[in-house]
């Protein structure tokens, strides 16, 4: 039998997780209001981790990856939480840095600079 307080309240991880939808949700949305007639079809994701190659060598662990439309295929833009979430302290910067790998991944796509993408998108404030 689960205690009342697990019984009400689902475990944290669960929470997280959907904070960090909702924050990709929020900036996806936001974005495809204003760019969907540019961007075309795009399919966007959130994976936990990305899976890399045995050769992956450079250092880092991708925050997201981008996969430009081919042949009928719709472009397809996975963003990756457990990278993001391992670089915040908290909420905040969390939804911060979402909004940030995003923006560059969608301006990727459209071929022009992240500011021009959202406003809200600060270049000095990128990594």
């Amino acid at each position: 039998m689960l205690p009342s307080a697990l019984a009400t309240h689902p475990p944290l991880p669960r929470l997280r997780r959907q904070a960090f939808d909702r924050a990709v949700l929020d900036v996806v949305s936001d974005i495809d209001e204003r760019w969907a007639g540019h961007l075309g079809p795009i399919e966007y994701a959130v994976e936990d981790i990305p899976v890399l190659p045995d050769d992956w060598d450079s250092g880092q662990v991708p925050l997201a990856s981008v996969v430009h439309a081919q042949k009928g295929a719709p472009a397809r833009l996975v963003v990756f939480r457990r990278p993001i979430e391992h670089r915040c302290p908290d909420r905040t910067d969390m939804e911060a840095l979402v909004l940030t790998v995003v923006v560059e991944q969608v301006a990727d796509l459209l071929g022009i600079a992240p500011s021009e993408v959202d406003p809200r998108y600060a270049e000095d404030d990128a990594e």
